[in-house]
């Protein structure tokens, strides 16, 4: 077999030309929003479409050791890594804490050090060249349900969240209700006796893991007792397990729970008579036994004349309630 014959390479004299034009950037997508959650325990940035539809997500867990400082860095890597991809028309910013929604100053966190009078909607214009609106967590989720959410069809719509603290938010015709400085609807801070006792210290979920905790230590043998074991902090996530064994201990603290909040939130129904009241946060993940022990309860404690009062159903749109809020929150800003 013969091989083909080998050219002999000439060597090449010419050097190679270098172009003096700079390489063009990658196209970003434009006329996105983002949104920004800062809650207690974990940080989302996103990016969405006007049609409230999350085309991208970075998460991040708060570590509170970090303060401020450690939470800021965490949303910037999250812009960066957005404004790769996306042109920003606006951001919308949901803070876990009292915040100037006229200013973008947070006050203070109950959760993170660092907080006190940051002018945190300054900070994120000047990372992202576009408008931006912050304003507190449960108002800015208050205004995803109610629009997008379990109040879509109601109006004025209370939103009741019970995370690690308990926060309100009300929203009428399709906007947030603010009051006078401040703060707004802080239903977390109703006081259930004039000891001091509030929502909070009743309802929260870590009033709830404190409860459990109680009760579980002289009922170990309880099915609730058992799912817990040795374990302390976090009880309230077995709650939901015992209650669908038909655990009695768990019904009881559930009967208190119900009670307490209804209590609370018959005081909304005096005051500012929404058609419904969305009940949000970790504990809202109980679902219809949680629902329906407050509907109960909130009819109960409501004056006669105004019953049977608003209606009580659970958040619909879970982990994405505040990043959707701060979307509505943006294209509202932008418009």
């Amino acid at each position: 077999m013969t091989m083909p014959a080998t050219r002999r390479k000439q060597p090449n004299n010419h050097k190679p030309q270098v172009s003096n034009r700079t390489k063009k950037p990658p196209s970003r997508k434009p006329g996105v929003l983002f949104g920004v959650e800062i809650g207690g325990t974990k940080i989302q940035v996103v990016a969405g479409d006007q049609n409230r539809k999350i085309l991208a997500r970075h998460r991040f867990t708060v570590d509170p050791s970090g303060g401020a400082v450690g939470i800021l860095a965490q949303i910037k890597s999250g812009f960066d890594a957005l404004l790769q991809e996306f042109r920003p028309l606006g951001a919308g910013i949901g803070f876990g804490g009292p915040v100037d929604w006229r200013t973008g100053v947070t006050r203070r966190s109950h959760q993170v050090d660092g907080w006190t009078d940051f002018a945190l909607g300054d900070w994120a214009r000047k990372l992202l060249g576009a408008p931006v609106t912050v304003d507190n967590d449960a108002n800015i989720a208050a205004l995803g349900e109610a629009i997008c959410g379990a109040g879509a069809d109601l109006n004025p719509v209370f939103y009741a969240t019970l995370g690690s603290g308990v926060g309100g938010g009300l929203v009428v015709n399709q906007a947030i209700y603010h009051g006078a400085k401040p703060g707004e609807t802080e239903i977390g801070h109703v006081l259930l006796d004039r000891d001091g006792t509030t929502v909070e210290d009743r309802c929260s979920g870590w009033a709830a893991d404190k409860i459990i905790r109680a009760l579980c230590r002289e009922r170990p043998k309880s099915i609730l007792g058992r799912l817990i074991g040795d374990a302390e902090g976090g009880e309230a996530k077995h709650l939901k397990a015992a209650l669908e064994q038909r655990d009695p201990l768990a019904a009881q603290i559930l009967s208190r729970l119900g009670e307490d909040l209804g209590f609370g939130l018959s005081h909304v129904a005096h005051l500012v008579h929404p058609e419904v009241i969305v009940l949000g946060g970790g504990l809202s993940f109980l679902g219809e036994p949680l629902r329906s022990v407050v509907a109960l309860n909130v009819a109960r404690f409501t004056m006669e004349a105004f019953r049977p009062g608003p209606e009580v159903r659970i958040a619909a749109l879970g982990e994405d309630v505040v990043p959707i809020g701060c979307l509505l929150a943006a294209a509202k800003l932008v418009k």
